[in-house]
């Protein structure tokens, strides 16, 4: 837990320069996963939020220069949502800084540790106890 609070700390620090809030954070992140524009109503319905949250989330997002909104090509009432390149490297940056993390943390472990370590996650990830990834192969 304290190597995951670690983590989550420094991948933080970004969000928390530009004032996100939890929900924002959420939204990002979505974004980020999905990796293709959203329509304001699927993030709500993803992210178990009201469409008028989510809009409100958005609206500042769109202030930060991390989203940007557009038509639907199929339906002008439908508005997308994607990420800028600021948001991607918002959200880039936010998983570097985790994996800087554990990285810098392994390799204070003496190399015995470090290998057995590695052996024992890798049994746990080809396994499949990890809860799967939903519409996704890999992390960001």
């Amino acid at each position: 837990m304290r190597l995951m609070y670690l983590a989550e700390s420094d991948g933080m620090d970004a969000m928390v320069d530009l004032d996100l809030s939890f929900s924002q954070a959420r939204t990002l992140f979505l974004l980020a996963k999905k990796a293709e524009p959203m329509s304001i109503h699927s993030i709500a319905t993803e992210l178990g939020l009201s469409d008028a949250a989510t809009g409100r989330n958005v609206e500042q997002l769109l202030k930060l220069d991390v989203v940007e909104r557009r038509e639907s090509p199929d339906d002008r009432r439908v508005k997308l949502v994607s990420l800028t390149p600021a948001g991607e490297k918002l959200a880039v940056s936010h998983v570097d800084a985790k994996r800087d993390s554990i990285r810098a943390f392994t390799a204070t472990l003496p190399e015995e540790q470090r290998a057995d370590l590695h052996r024992a996650l890798s049994a746990i990830l080809a396994g499949g106890t990890l809860r799967p990834l939903k519409n996704q192969e890999h992390c960001l």
